[in-house]
């Protein structure tokens, strides 16, 4: 690992607990920013950041794990949970980690979920 590698992993460490302690906070990110002396474009771009480098982790990570294990496609200190019937007219899932909601069709892969729900839960 070089220094520039280096020094990216400290400004991802460092923001993801930024965006720990204002999630943490219970203020808007509005609100948090103002009383933290940050620009609302800063606390974004560095949102988008942690982002994209958690979806590049689970990227390089699923291929090194097997995803046919149903071990795989639950977290741990998750349920699963079978549908009692359906209905010819099914209503997307919503899935909410952190204060942030995702909506999923029932057509959605079941292993997007789980890499979506593990980047979302990293970052709370």
């Amino acid at each position: 690992m070089n220094t520039r590698e280096i020094a990216s992993e400290y400004r991802l460490s460092h923001w993801a607990g930024v965006l720990q302690e204002r999630n943490a906070s219970g203020l808007s990110i509005k609100e948090f920013c103002k009383t933290a002396g940050l620009r609302e474009c800063v606390y974004y771009y560095w949102q988008r950041k942690l982002r994209e480098a958690t979806c590049e982790a689970l990227v390089s990570r699923a291929t090194y794990e097997d995803t046919d294990s149903d071990k795989n496609l639950v977290p741990s200190g998750w349920t699963v949970c079978e549908a009692a019937g359906s209905t010819t007219k099914e209503k997307p899932v919503t899935i909410e980690i952190g204060g942030i909601r995702v909506f999923a069709e029932t057509d959605t892969a079941p292993e997007l979920l789980v890499k979506v729900c593990r980047a979302l839960k990293s970052l709370c």
